[in-house]
């Protein structure tokens, strides 16, 4: 049976690569997005304007959608809230299964902040008559350079371990799902890199292997909020940022899971993987 799917996010990193890798096998899709200036023109695709907050935009949007591939929002303080508003649409709209891009550890205690709000997306997908997937992708590698602020990558995470996974791993993994959503319904995947590796170690394979000079330093947790104070944003969004340094420390991102491999039938990429392989998924890509 074929599905029509729908690929939110395309403009993005997850959702991008995810329909390109889809488009590129000849599967018709549809690409709500938020901006369709911004939308990238896919064979056989077409593109709707919607966003997660619009109900009645997504409910058009979705219309004739079986399959949705549902990335998470941005942050942001009431982003449960258009979460919700959007899976209520996509039920309207006549969907049968989501694809929901959620977070690693996600439950209502996470120390991970925006974990929380994962869960509860998750939990209002389970009640909304729906069948879905859970990708459970954990922080992305890709992002991991960038933690360094003038060489320097500063948070609670002491010796805390991180698998984090590559974009790359994850468009691959949903990809997997969305050809075959039956047979992956009510499943929770843990998508999680090779390996889990201290900040430290980060910082020195970063420095090993790219032009940059970078070092950890551990602080305490109102250390974390005070060197953030400078970016001006607003506190919610600074408690979740030094809440990924806590989870860390707490081994809540440690876990080394083998779903992306199962899913795609290759190995994830490692940090090494990231920084010094050309071509896609690679940082020079």
């Amino acid at each position: 049976m074929e599905h029509r799917i729908a690929v939110t996010g395309s403009t993005g990193i997850v959702g991008g690569s995810t329909a390109r890798i889809l488009a590129g096998e000849g599967l018709p899709l549809i690409l709500p997005v938020r901006s369709p200036d911004r939308a990238q023109h896919l064979p056989e695709s077409e593109v709707r304007q919607a966003s997660y907050e619009d109900s009645a935009a997504a409910l058009d949007a979705l219309a004739g959608v079986d399959v949705l591939f549902m990335v998470s929002a941005a942050e942001a303080q009431d982003r449960l809230e258009s979460h919700r508003t959007f899976v209520d649409a996509a039920a309207r709209a006549g969907v049968r299964h989501i694809v929901y891009t959620s977070f690693l550890g996600a439950g209502p205690e996470a120390a991970f902040l925006l974990a929380r709000d994962h869960w509860y997306t998750e939990e209002h997908i389970r009640r909304s008559g729906l069948t879905w997937t859970f990708l459970r992708d954990n922080l992305y590698l890709d992002v991991v350079p960038a933690l360094a602020e003038d060489g320097v990558i500063r948070g609670p995470a002491g010796d805390g371990r991180l698998s984090a996974v590559a974009q790359a791993d994850v468009a691959r993994s949903a990809a997997a799902v969305l050809r075959a959503p039956d047979e992956h319904a009510g499943k929770t995947y843990h998508l999680t890199g090779p390996e889990a590796f201290t900040l430290a170690e980060a910082a020195a394979v970063i420095s090993d292997l790219t032009p940059a000079s970078v070092r950890f330093e551990d602080q305490t947790h109102s250390e974390a909020l005070a060197s953030r104070a400078h970016h001006g944003a607003p506190p919610w969004q600074v408690d979740a940022w030094v809440s990924t340094y806590t989870a860390i420390a707490r081994g809540e991102m440690a876990e080394v899971s083998q779903d992306v491999e199962r899913l795609t039938g290759r190995a994830p990429l490692g940090l090494r993987d990231l920084l010094t392989t050309p071509g896609p998924g690679g940082r020079h890509a």
